[in-house]
C-alpha cells in the first residue's frame, strides 16, 4: 500500500495515520484493519510502525526506542553491543531518559528506560546516521559504560583492581577496545552523576 510505504521504518502516531486515510469513510477502522492484518505493528497505545513486509526495509529497534519514549538515547548493554564491545546478544533495548523510568513490551521486543537528571543525560551522546536514511540518539561507548555502572544497583567497586575484574569477568570487555576511551566524558560523568567512586576507579584504570 502506497499510503503505508511512504512512512518507511519511522514510527508514526495514530493521528498521522488517520490523516493519511482521510479519504476513507472511517479512517480509524482502516487503521484497525491494517493492524489486524499485520501491515501495521502497534508499539504502544497510539503509536505504530509499518511492517517490514510492506516496504522491504529492516526495522530499527534503536530508532523505535527513540520514538517510543523520549527524550531518550540508546545506552547500557544495547549501546555497548552496537559498538561490538561486549560479546553477549542483547535482548532488551535499554535507553536513558529524563522522564520517569518506564518499560514497554511490543511484538518487536522489550524496551526499558532508566531515568536520569538532565545535566547527566546531556553528556556523551550523539546522533548516529544510518545509510543517510534515518538517525537516532545513542550514547558514546564511554557514556554507555558509565551509564551501566551508575544504573546497576548492586554494583560497588572500591578499587582499580576491582574495576578491572568487573570489566573482564562481568562484562567481558577487552581492555584493548577501551584503552582509547575519551576520559573527558568520564570526568564529566563523575562531576554530575551518581556513583562517583565507581566512575573514579574506571577513570583511574583507563588513565594508567
Amino acid at each position: 500500500m502506497n499510503e503505508l510505504k511512504k512512512f518507511g521504518i519511522i514510527p508514526i502516531d495514530f493521528s498521522t495515520l488517520t490523516n493519511a486515510f482521510v479519504h476513507y469513510k472511517f479512517p480509524k477502522d482502516k487503521v484497525s484493519s491494517l493492524e489486524k492484518s499485520g501491515k501495521l505493528i502497534r508499539l504502544k497505545k497510539g503509536m505504530f510502525v509499518v511492517s517490514a513486509n510492506i516496504h522491504d526495509q529492516t526495522l530499527s529497534k534503536e530508532l523505535i526506542a527513540n520514538h517510543l519514549y523520549g527524550p531518550s538515547y540508546i545506552s547500557f548493554e544495547s549501546a555497548l553491543s552496537f559498538y561490538s564491545l561486549i560479546p553477549e546478544r542483547v535482548h532488551i533495548m535499554r535507553s536513558m531518559t529524563t522522564k520517569r523510568a518506564r518499560n514497554f513490551s511490543s511484538p518487536l521486543g522489550d524496551f526499558e528506560y532508566v531515568s536520569s537528571k538532565n545535566e547527566y543525560f546531556q553528556i556523551g551522546i550523539h546522533q548516529e546516521i544510518i545509510d543517510n536514511k534515518y538517525a537516532y540518539l545513542i550514547a558514546s561507548p564511554e557514556k554507555a559504560l558509565c551509564d551501566l555502572i551508575v544504573a546497576t544497583p548492586w554494583l560497588r567497586i572500591q578499587s582499580v583492581k576491582a574495576m578491572q575484574t568487573y570489566l573482564d569477568e562481568n562484562l567481558r570487555l577487552d581492555f584493548v577496545d577501551i584503552e582509547n576511551f575519551d576520559l573527558e566524558i568520564i570526568k564529566q560523568c563523575i562531576a554530575v552523576g551518581k556513583k562517583k567512586n565507581e566512575l573514579t576507579q574506571l577513570y583511574k584504570l583507563l588513565k594508567q
